[in-house]
């Protein structure tokens, strides 16, 4: 099946693996200048079109929220018809998303105690060209009026020792797992599809993460009205998650003297891949470069032959994140709640066997679905911050999860070998969430008729 290239923002179909951005956020005081303000900056969004041998210097894409959508006079006869957790907003669902305690709203940043009504992302080359491409949009803000900037967020892959690393701030290294769909332009990795026959692997279908395709149901997911303004586009969900650097290397450097394998070992089994990003599933016992360097195995494996979890831990971050076959079904369960992930650190690294600084850390995390409670929303309520799916009760991800109240991680111990269970008890909560929001991604067909005020939801 080939997709209208021209017509979808390109960090749908790929991550663009660029080392520097900024995400700025915009509030739209006037509908008609808002408008303007749209049918400008579509010209300069970034589509699907496949690069040659050279990457751009700068890409530049851009969503909009319920409120947004509002304010640039959208017809309320359309606007209900987008999905309710959409408009409610990921304020408002703090419940359900388990978003509590230090990661209640009432803490999170100034800015998203209020109104964000639009998301803009400038990927670069360099700081120069990042600034460059912020400034044109500032530009046309200046020029059609109605829009103010009400914050901006810049983040950046990691500089070690002189040069980029693709690892987050806890030290793993990031990036494994995107999900290979038809259409997609990601790497055709064996494991980052759908469990297939014959040990193989298949791609997911399109409408799992873009809206007007069929998705693995054999439908078209539901969508906004008019069906133009949904084509080709998607749900976009921002996190900000700030890391407590500090705190996760006390607890694994305490806990893990007291686990067989020490640290290092016990940092593979939060999450279920070596620091190096060698799975559990394949090296339970060391780390295997071999494996890393190999696209057709890093991720080639399912946990069908590991149903106790003696390699990887039922309750391991990738395990929760993707079940795969764990939940039965052939996976094809955990395959309906497949995301795209994106996103990149932000705040500087901290070497190791030093002392940290006050400096803020973190990653943006974003999630790219067509539905956001049945694809997003069900694995961070169910899967990260839940454990009933792996028969673990109220337990949650070691890593990710809210555990404010002091949670533990049990890893078990292999009978045939008379090892005993380990427990971490008292965890605490290693990533906070600072703020966010949901926000729609439309085609650019759609962005044109925004701009133009043409949605008749007749």
């Amino acid at each position: 099946m080939k997709l209208d290239l021209t017509d979808i923002q390109g960090m749908l179909l790929r991550g663009y693996r660029l080392p520097f951005v900024r995400y700025f956020f915009l509030n739209f005081t006037h509908a008609e200048s808002g408008r303007a303000f749209i049918a400008r900056v579509t010209d300069l969004i970034t589509n699907a079109e496949v690069w040659d041998t050279n990457k751009v210097d700068k890409t530049l894409n851009i969503a909009l929220s319920a409120t947004g959508l509002q304010a640039l006079g959208l017809p309320v006869a359309t606007i209900t018809t987008f999905p309710v957790e959409f408009l409610e907003g990921m304020g408002s669902r703090c419940h359900v998303l388990g978003d509590t305690g230090t990661s209640g709203k009432e803490h999170w940043e100034p800015m998203w105690q209020g109104r964000v009504d639009a998301w803009l992302a400038v990927n670069a080359l360099s700081p120069a060209a990042r600034c460059s491409g912020f400034d044109e949009v500032l530009a046309i803000a200046s020029q059609t009026g109605g829009v103010i900037v009400v914050g901006t967020q810049d983040g950046g892959a990691l500089m070690v020792d002189g040069r980029f690393k693709p690892i987050e701030h806890f030290g793993y290294v990031d990036g494994f797992s995107e999900p290979d769909f038809v259409g997609g332009q990601a790497r055709d990795v064996p494991g980052d599809g759908k469990i297939g026959k014959r040990g193989l692997w298949d791609e997911i279908k399109t409408g799992e993460f873009i809206l007007g395709h069929r998705n693995e149901a054999g439908e078209l997911p539901p969508a906004p009205s008019p069906a133009v303004l949904a084509k080709n586009g998607t749900f976009l969900v921002y996190r900000k998650l700030e890391q407590n650097v500090r705190a996760f290397r006390d607890y694994v450097s305490s806990t893990g003297g007291r686990f067989p394998g020490g640290p290092e070992k016990l940092m593979a089994k939060f999450v279920g891949r070596w620091r190096d990003g060698t799975p559990l599933a394949l090296a339970p016992t060391a780390m295997d470069p071999a494996i890393v360097a190999d696209e057709s195995t890093y991720n080639n494996f399912t946990y069908g032959d590991d149903p106790q979890g003696l390699k990887c831990p039922l309750g391991a971050h990738i395990r929760r994140a993707n079940p795969r076959d764990s939940n039965g079904f052939e996976g094809r369960l955990a395959t309906r709640r497949r995301i795209i992930r994106r996103g990149i650190p932000y705040g500087p690294y901290a070497p190791e066997g030093k002392a940290i600084d006050a400096s803020e850390r973190g990653i943006i995390f974003m999630a790219l679905n067509a539905s956001i409670s049945r694809q997003f929303e069900f694995v961070q309520q169910q899967w990260i911050n839940y454990g009933n799916d792996f028969k673990l009760g109220e337990e949650r991800d070691p890593l990710v999860g809210n555990n404010d109240s002091g949670g533990r991680f049990v890893i078990p111990g292999d009978p045939t070998k008379n090892e005993e269970a380990f427990i971490c008890s008292h965890l605490p909560s290693f990533v906070t969430l600072r703020g966010g929001g949901y926000f729609f991604m439309p085609g650019l067909t759609a962005l044109r008729l925004l701009g133009a005020g043409n949605i008749d939801p007749r």
